[in-house]
């Protein structure tokens, strides 16, 4: 979610540090997969809000001075992505990045981390619809937004 290897170890020990203080609080009404994921979810999201509140604001401080935008790139390479398929990982982890929370957030836990919707809808505190709705909606996005990259492939 946090397309960054370092910080996503720096989130993970964050994730079990939260475990740890409040495993007496866990109340079972879930599994206990779906209250680690919720944990990890969250502690990605807060991250990737602060993120945005320091980008946007490095984003004017450069504007502001240069006149020019700043243009940030992805540079994420998913560990499970073969050398040859690396350009192809960065433009759906771009176009990934893009969705809006919800969707970036249904789509990995489906898709990456491959969980069920069921689960996943728990996890997201939804009904299996909504998830089942925000999902499709996240293809059409990532199909859309992925068709633009590969017609330019196609021409060049």
């Amino acid at each position: 979610m946090v397309q960054d290897e370092g910080l996503a170890e720096d989130i993970t020990q964050e994730v079990f540090v939260t475990i740890f203080r409040s495993i007496l609080s866990f109340n079972q009404q879930s599994s206990l997969s779906t209250w680690v994921y919720r944990i990890t979810v969250n502690k990605c999201l807060d991250h990737l809000r602060t993120k945005k509140r320091q980008r946007l604001s490095l984003f004017s401080q450069l504007f502001q001075k240069s006149g020019e935008p700043f243009n940030e790139k992805t540079t994420f390479d998913h560990p499970g992505i073969q050398l040859e398929q690396r350009e192809n990982a960065r433009y759906l982890f771009k176009a990934i990045e893009e969705l809006p929370h919800n969707q970036k957030t249904i789509f990995i836990l489906a898709h990456i981390e491959e969980l069920p919707q069921k689960e996943i809808a728990e996890i997201m505190n939804m009904s299996l619809k909504a998830v089942e709705s925000v999902l499709q909606r996240a293809k059409g996005s990532l199909r859309k937004k992925l068709s633009v990259y590969y017609d330019r492939r196609k021409i060049n």
